[in-house]
């Protein structure tokens, strides 16, 4: 059988970094025929790495989606509000999909992408690559063989680390909602989506708070100048100094994320560049951010079960820690050590190590090749199907979106079937 032909539409970290190079471990499953970017560099690494011929080769998502029909299968790795427009004109033009989180800015536009993708009979697979992961696959294991009992409440909380705040939320592309989307649907969509799973069931009622506290000018040092490498006088002992960061991070991690996101191909010079010129460079106190740096999201599940989710930048490492609470034990998962504990009410308590059932830990502990692996199959006809479909991704985003309306508005509850006008 041939390989499914695939047009990847954005080059970016997702895009040339994560889903190409899955596609490299499945030659036999995927082969990348068509390329787009509005960076001219990025398309011409792409082209070479992956022998793309100039004619299928593109300066932006909407010049190939201009042509006719290229590939069997799109990738969607573009910036969040080009999400939607290029997904409707993709899915019109008969394109599978593998689309990159959030899968629009809006409710409707979310809805929208789901009724033409089950009108044209095709599959859109939204990139929540965490039920891919061993590492909840085997949380999803324990419940579904009822080691908690009934669970009746989830604490989960995603640690975003106080560096990668400041690279994606503060500096990067993510900083300013209008520009792409709120906090809480771009990194969290994924958490809540995990939560749905988990519990087996559908949101009833959603509140949240939240709020920017401490990336503003009001905590900006004196005399600190806009961009790092211009001798902010703060520049020996601030945790944000991009110069340092960066820096210390090509000598040390090479061309790895997140030094890979400043420029492609990066060398020593290349970086130095794009801290004197990107918004990567820039003082964390001196953009335009407005996305939050905590959050809080609390959940009631129509079975009446209840989930807490907490977001927080002020955490030394990143990673996700979960607590599941049923009628006949506790199940708790710490992601970044990837141990999951089981305590049984009256029983013996066991604990078991993931890093034994995978060696798989690359791209979000292994859930970015699995969904690619799956999505690829899928098409082939040899897959079983998505371990999360269009309404079920379209669920969890619906619920970040109710979320940042119940904080704009004080912590207001949510009603999910009034917020989405669904019966």
């Amino acid at each position: 059988m041939n390989p499914i032909s695939v047009a990847i539409i954005g080059l970016g970290s997702r895009g040339l970094d994560t889903y190409a190079r899955c596609m490299e471990k499945l030659p036999e499953r995927a082969k990348i025929v068509a390329v787009a970017d509005i960076d001219p560099e990025k398309v011409e690494i792409a082209a070479k790495r992956y022998h793309v011929p100039a004619d299928r080769c593109f300066d932006s998502g909407e010049a190939l989606l201009r042509q006719p029909k290229l590939a069997d299968a799109a990738v969607i790795a573009t910036p969040d509000a080009c999400h939607y427009t290029q997904a409707m004109a993709a899915l019109n033009l008969g394109y599978h999909l593998l689309l990159e989180k959030p899968a629009a800015r809006t409710a409707s536009e979310c809805l929208d992408i789901a009724a033409l993708a089950e009108e044209k009979g095709l599959h859109v697979a939204i990139c929540h690559v965490l039920r891919y992961t061993v590492f909840y696959q085997t949380l999803k294991k324990l419940i579904d063989e009822g080691r908690a009992g009934d669970v009746v409440s989830v604490q989960a909380i995603e640690r975003v680390a106080y560096w990668h705040q400041a690279h994606s939320f503060v500096r990067g592309n993510w900083h300013n909602k209008e520009q792409s989307t709120p906090m809480i649907l771009q990194k969290c969509c994924h958490d809540l989506d995990m939560l749905l799973w988990l519990m087996g069931g559908h949101c009833r009622t959603v509140s949240s708070f939240g709020s920017l506290t401490h990336f503003t000018r009001d905590h900006m040092p004196e005399g600190a100048p806009l961009r790092c490498v211009d001798g902010c006088p703060a520049g020996d002992h601030c945790l944000y100094n991009a110069e340092r960061y960066y820096l210390e991070g090509f000598r040390k991690w090479g061309d790895a994320w997140p030094v890979n996101v400043l420029c492609p191909e990066p060398t020593e010079e290349k970086v130095k560049k794009a801290l004197r010129e990107t918004d990567y460079g820039k003082c964390v106190y001196q953009m335009d951010n407005d996305v939050v740096d905590h959050q809080v999201v609390n959940l009631e599940m129509e079975n009446g079960a209840t989930a807490a989710l907490t977001m927080c930048a002020f955490t030394a490492t990143g990673g996700r820690h979960i607590r599941i609470m049923g009628t006949a034990g506790e199940i708790e998962g710490d992601g970044e050590k990837n141990v999951i504990r089981v305590r049984p009410f009256g029983g013996e308590a066991e604990e078991i190590d993931v890093t034994r059932l995978t060696d798989d830990f690359s791209g979000h502990g292994g859930g970015d090749f699995r969904l690619a692996q799956d999505f690829f199959a899928l098409l082939s006809g040899e897959g079983k199907g998505l371990l999360t479909g269009i309404r079920d991704s379209v669920e969890s985003h619906l619920i970040a979106l109710a979320a940042e309306e119940s904080r704009l508005h004080g912590g207001q509850s949510v009603g999910m079937k009034a917020f989405t006008g669904c019966p």
